[in-house]
């Protein structure tokens, strides 16, 4: 298990976080054990949420247990993909960069909302997925390919004033998987995704 160090400043403002931590794949034991608690919870689930944070558990073969349960039991699976090739995360419902994330996952640079639209689109190829970028005071940029025509939207940034961006990612997955799994579509999930970023920074 990481230990994260946080250095707080005197306005209550993260300065830096260092983390300790040992990111190797899991075991082959660490990983059948995983792929079967996965199949196990599905059966009770609304929505899969897969956080990839590079640590080495998100590995090929758990995305691809968790695309074969999803699509088995009809069930979302959202993922907060890390790594630069959209490719690893095909079979997702979403996936849920954030811009530094998809720029890297593109190769394009997003500087404005049609370059947010071309990257969504080049990682909805890519991924086969709908995709929500997160884009920091630029808000959000919605491509969902889950309906029978494609339909694209930008969310103005929510946040009022910003104190630590920390887990603002976090909070927009998981409101966006609670919000899919309650029976939202996901423009409705992804506007309260959007305020609910906008509330944590904060």
């Amino acid at each position: 298990t990481r230990c994260k160090v946080r250095v707080i400043s005197g306005r209550n403002q993260q300065v830096i976080r260092l983390d300790y931590e040992d990111d190797g794949d899991p075991s082959a034991a660490v990983a059948a054990n995983l792929n079967q608690q996965l199949h196990a919870a599905i059966k009770d689930a609304g929505v899969v949420v897969l956080s990839d944070y590079r640590k080495g558990v998100v590995t090929p073969a758990v995305i691809a247990a968790s695309v074969a349960a999803a699509e088995a039991t009809q069930t979302p699976l959202l993922i907060d993909p890390k790594v630069p090739q959209a490719e690893r995360y095909r079979g997702a419902t979403v996936i849920t960069p954030n811009h530094h994330e998809a720029e890297l996952m593109t190769g394009l640079r997003i500087t404005s909302s049609d370059d947010a639209r071309h990257a969504a689109r080049v990682l909805s190829e890519k991924s086969g997925a709908s995709v929500l970028i997160t884009w920091g005071e630029q808000g959000m940029w919605l491509l969902d390919v889950s309906r029978p025509t494609r339909e694209e939207e930008h969310f103005p940034a929510a946040a009022r004033e910003v104190a630590d961006v920390t887990g603002a990612g976090d909070t927009v997955i998981g409101v966006l998987a609670l919000s899919l799994a309650a029976g939202a579509r996901l423009a409705e999930a992804a506007r309260l995704a959007n305020l609910a970023a906008g509330l944590v920074v904060a």
